[in-house]
């Protein structure tokens, strides 16, 4: 059974650095055709993908923000991170890490619980 889970600062201030990590047990991260995704959902909004990072450690972004998104990886600890730069109020989420195999239907096969980030002074 895979387990993910979200780990962070539940607040962040404006023009900070939001970084979370999401930690995976029962499977590897480099296991072939697997996707890890991070996804976020604003109050009161539906979901929204922000990017993965594959089994062989390419990254995939969401072009409106791709320019302040960056996704990595520590095999060592079968862990991935996201980090979002300059955030503001509207970054405000629940942010999710979740596993995708874009050949599989359902796509999404295991979510992390999500955990709450707030941006605000």
């Amino acid at each position: 059974q895979v387990q993910l889970q979200e780990s962070g600062p539940g607040l962040v201030k404006p023009s900070q650095t939001l970084s979370l990590s999401c930690t995976v047990s029962g499977g590897s991260i480099t296991i072939n055709s697997f996707y890890w995704n991070w996804i976020r959902q604003p109050p009161g909004k539906g979901l929204e993908w922000m990017g993965a990072i594959t089994y062989s450690g390419s990254t995939v972004y969401s072009p409106s923000l791709k320019s302040r998104t960056s996704i990595s990886r520590d095999t060592s600890k079968n862990q991935f991170t996201l980090q979002l730069t300059s955030v503001t109020p509207e970054d405000t989420a629940v942010y999710y890490c979740a596993r995708s195999d874009p050949a599989r239907v359902p796509e999404y096969d295991y979510w992390g619980q999500g955990t709450q980030v707030t941006v605000s002074s």
